[in-house]
Parts: structure tokens; C-alpha cells; sequence
């Protein structure tokens, strides 16, 4: 039996005004992610794509249409229920990775559990979960300073997950790393989503979106196609 999606869009539209124009980042949208989806979102520099990433990740908000995250209508969502909505459901990993450089990799990862309350020592023994989790168990001491980029990526894939979001974003995640390790963090990305997790990235690449099991193309803010493999 199919589970329900996690993410819901209809005719969802984002609309700038920039002097005299009307700029359509997105036109009538109609989209849903179900649980273990593995999707890549493609398309030209203009295209929407990181308009469609902010709303996903209730970072920004639709002219119109609507956009429902796990049975929540977010349009109803106050700030606080979105800044909860985005801290529970939904990990953020991004090109530039944003770890701390004084911090080892424990308290790194830890991070978001201190903005909610976790105690201590639920701190530690999660976040050290999470780092075996990419394989990184024997690194939890090291600072950002001390790991290749590769590594650097796996930390900042763990803090995504410390919350055990269901909805894993991630915006151009191999942007700065090699060809070779940028393979390993997408097989770390399939692995999370047999898992369980909905994964949902930004890329330019079309070597690195082949290892998704679907690619959603976009262009002047519209679906162009939406494949499944």
C-alpha cells in the first residue's frame, strides 16, 4: 500500500515585483515527495530552483497556491510553528557546508539538539550516532580544520540528520568536493533514503542527479518534465 506524501503542491506560484514586472520564479506548480523519494531538481540559472528549495523548506512562502508538509496546511503555520516545522521535519545540507571551525565534529553536529533543549548527554550519544551513520565514528574529535572536504560534508550530512528529520534538503551538496568523493556523499544520500528519509536536491550536474531516482527539470519556473526511474 503507498504511504501518503510528505509534501503536497498545487498550482503553488512565488511572484516578485521588480519595478514595473511581475517576475514569475514559480507558475503553477503541482508537486508531491513521498517517503524514501530520492529526487534531484535541475534546471538553468532563472529557473526556480532555489525558490522551490526555500519554499520546501518553509523558508519563504507562495504568492499563492498551496503547500501542505506532512498533513500541516503551512500557509496556517505561525513563525514559531515554521521554525518548528523546519527544526524537527526538515535537515539542510548545503554547498558551503556552515560548520563551526572552533568546534570538533561532536559539537557540530550537536548543534541543532541545543536549540532544542536536549539535554547533554542525549546530545553526545546521538550526535555520535549520527557520525558513525557517514562514517565518520572514528573522526568525532577532529576539528573542521583537520578533514578533507569529503569529510566536511559528512558532518554537516549528520547534523542534517540529529533530528531524524523526515526530509533531507540539500543544495548543490557535491558543489565543491572532487568527482570521486562527490559519489560517495550521493551514496551516502541513496543510502538515507532506502532508509526511510526523502531526499530532495539541488544540482547542475547531470552525472551526480543520475544517482537519484528521479530528476524534476524546471525552466522559466514551470515543471518542463518530472522522470522517475
Amino acid at each position: 500500500m503507498q504511504k501518503p506524501p510528505v509534501i503536497i503542491m498545487k498550482e503553488l506560484c512565488k511572484f516578485y515585483e521588480m519595478g514595473d514586472q511581475v517576475v514569475r520564479a514559480l507558475d503553477s506548480i503541482n508537486l508531491d515527495f513521498r517517503k524514501n523519494d530520492y529526487a534531484a531538481i535541475m534546471g538553468p540559472s532563472g529557473s526556480g530552483k532555489s525558490t522551490l528549495m526555500n519554499i520546501i523548506g518553509c523558508l519563504d512562502t507562495p504568492t499563492s497556491g498551496s503547500y501542505e508538509l506532512n498533513g500541516q496546511n503551512v500557509a496556517e503555520m505561525n513563525d514559531d510553528e515554521l521554525a518548528l516545522a523546519r527544526n524537527r521535519e526538515i535537515g539542510f545540507v548545503f554547498q558551503t557546508f556552515n560548520l563551526l571551525p572552533r568546534l570538533n565534529c561532536l559539537r557540530n553536529v550537536e548543534l541543532p539538539l541545543i536549540y532544542a533543549g536536549v539535554s547533554p548527554e542525549e546530545r553526545d550519544e546521538r550526535a555520535a550516532e549520527a557520525l558513525r551513520k557517514v562514517g565518520l565514528g572514528d573522526r568525532m574529535t577532529h576539528k573542521p580544520s583537520e578533514l578533507s572536504g569529503g569529510q566536511i560534508q559528512r558532518v554537516a550530512i549528520a547534523r542534517a540528520l540529529i533530528n531524524k528529520p523526515s526530509i533531507i534538503l540539500a543544495d548543490e551538496p557535491t558543489g565543491n568536493l572532487d568527482t570521486a568523493t562527490s559519489h560517495d556523499i550521493m551514496n551516502i544520500f541513496g543510502t538515507l533514503s532506502e532508509a526511510g528519509n526523502t531526499i530532495i536536491l539541488i544540482t547542475h550536474e547531470e552525472d551526480i542527479a543520475r544517482y537519484t531516482k528521479r530528476i524534476i527539470r524546471l525552466r522559466d519556473g514551470k515543471i518542463e518534465s518530472d522522470s522517475r526511474k
